[in-house]
């Protein structure tokens, strides 16, 4: 069976998605999940497009170990430049160089001829061969540039010392068919046997991202590129966890396999809907909230039977246990970290006593917690202090009453208190916090989701918050509603006023734009 590398761009192509800017804690806690994950590569980021982003691929570089890091650049000394000094301490280091191909990227974005593109082409792959061994090379726009353009454009970064030459549909604009044949094309007539790897890289704006990519890869390709739940631009690209377990379930057809370990997934991508606030439709294949779910009578009927009857693969593959109850308010806390390490965490043990007090408080109010509701609560809890904390909230509403809530916040100054009325509690309880930290961020997004479908489940909200030109998104977890949009809302401003926001990144052809 053949070995498909899996590159993960979360980090760099899918932190594009309309609204998402992870700080720099966030990088560094999904990269190390990814790290978990197992995945060949991590692109960890576009170091030339500023200072956060240098300083985000740099901190990956040194501190994640295990798979190789890449970090991207145009064909321009300056990126690659930029690239090498944030890999410097990378134990695998990647410097991915891309141009264009399509006659539309050439004329209206690079302001190119042909000839200069390979001319740079060249240079530049060369030239980022004087820093590392591993170099990456893609032409976005391909499906839609002339195909003799695209052969000499490809063999010129292979002379010039490309390893791994990697073949984007930027716009999603092709069909399975149309793109394994490209890629057949590119096998037999640029790569010709020679020790190159091709990777794919599709998008999804007509819904066939993974299809793509599969049909990517029974025509040669040997690297998929991908991200966490599908996240990117646009539609989005190349769900890992959809291409990783079609590679898995159907390997009888594919003779291929990845190293990904495959029971992290569930997390990981819940890690990355936390972080990015995007939620994960309930219908999305593998990590949505129905996927292993079935209503139909029939269908119950044969899983209870059976499983295989209507199931393809055990939930447990992709790190997703029965939502049974494991834990009520006389558990004790050998248990609770049982518990925890049976969901695959490990904590110190200041961590662990931090987690176990936020546990018995919420058992003795709501009753036993799932195994869902657990690490929704684990998940909830930064590694990093909160610079806010919530020490109490009140709120009063009704028939014929203005709502209002009072909030007792813990700041860095010591304990404040303030009251405020709004359209509801949520809303009161909000412009109390505004009073009390002192700063008025701008609600962006607010979405409440319950753990799992009983009258008594946890609450789950997640708030996006927006300050000038830096954002932030907050997760808070209560049986109450309103006690956990509070949460919520002080996880957000915490990042904001700490200085663990960030502003939203450029797209490529901002930064192209910028940089000339």
């Amino acid at each position: 069976m053949r070995h498909i590398r899996i590159f993960d761009t979360t980090l760099r192509d899918g932190e594009q998605s309309p609204g998402v800017a992870l700080s720099l804690d966030q990088k560094l806690e999904i990269a190390h999940a990814l790290a978990r994950l197992n995945v060949d590569i991590i692109e960890a980021g576009f170091p030339v497009s500023g200072a956060l982003e240098f300083e985000a691929v740099r901190r990956i570089a040194s501190e994640v170990k295990g798979p190789v890091i890449a970090a991207l650049a145009r064909t321009a000394t300056l990126d690659i430049d930029r690239a090498a000094k944030a890999l410097e301490k990378a134990e695998k280091p990647r410097i991915h160089v891309f141009t264009s191909a399509s006659k539309i990227h050439l004329e209206h974005m690079l302001r190119k001829t042909e000839e200069e593109v390979l001319e740079m082409a060249d240079e530049m792959v060369r030239y980022a061969r004087r820093y590392v061994d591993d170099v990456e090379f893609s032409a976005q726009d391909v499906m839609r540039a002339d195909w003799e353009f695209v052969k000499r454009l490809y063999e010129v970064a292979i002379e010039a010392g490309a390893t791994t030459i990697n073949i984007p549909d930027t716009t999603g604009y092709g069909t399975p068919s149309e793109y394994g044949a490209l890629i057949r094309r590119i096998r037999d007539e640029v790569v010709r046997g020679r020790d190159v790897v091709i990777s794919t890289h599709t998008h999804d704006d007509l819904g066939l991202a993974t299809a793509n990519a599969l049909a990517g890869i029974e025509n040669g390709a040997g690297q998929v590129e991908c991200t966490i739940n599908g996240i990117g631009e646009r539609a989005g690209n190349t769900a890992l966890e959809e291409v990783v377990m079609a590679l898995y379930v159907r390997r009888d057809y594919y003779q291929a396999y990845t190293q990904i370990n495959t029971r992290e997934i569930y997390r990981v991508s819940r890690l990355v809907e936390r972080h990015t606030g995007m939620p994960v439709p309930p219908n999305k294949a593998i990590v949505g909230d129905n996927a292993f779910a079935h209503e139909s009578g029939i269908h119950q009927d044969g899983v209870i039977k059976h499983r295989a009857t209507y199931e393809i693969m055990d939930a447990e593959l992709i790190g997703r246990r029965p939502a049974v109850l494991v834990l009520g308010k006389h558990s004790g806390r050998a248990a609770f970290k049982k518990a925890l390490e049976d969901l695959g965490y490990a904590f110190p043990e200041e961590k662990l006593s931090q987690l176990f007090r936020r546990f018995k408080e919420i058992a003795e109010r709501k009753g036993p917690l799932s195994s869902d509701e657990l690490m929704a609560l684990v998940e909830s809890e930064e590694p990093t202090a909160h610079f806010f904390e919530l020490a109490h909230v009140q709120f009063f509403s009704g028939s014929g009453l203005l709502p209002t809530a009072t909030v007792r916040v813990r700041t860095p100054q010591g304990e404040k208190t303030a009251t405020a009325t709004g359209d509801g509690p949520v809303d009161a309880v909000f412009k109390a916090i505004q009073e009390v930290i002192g700063f008025r961020p701008e609600l962006e997004t607010y979405r409440v989701e319950a753990i799992t479908g009983s009258t008594e489940a946890l609450g789950q909200v997640t708030v996006r918050l927006r300050h000038g030109e830096f954002q932030a998104v907050g997760v808070g977890v209560s049986p109450d509603i309103v006690e956990a949009s509070a949460l919520a809302f002080l996880d957000a401003a915490g990042r904001l006023a700490s200085g663990r926001a960030t502003r939203h990144p450029p797209t490529l052809e901002e930064v192209q734009k910028e940089l000339g």
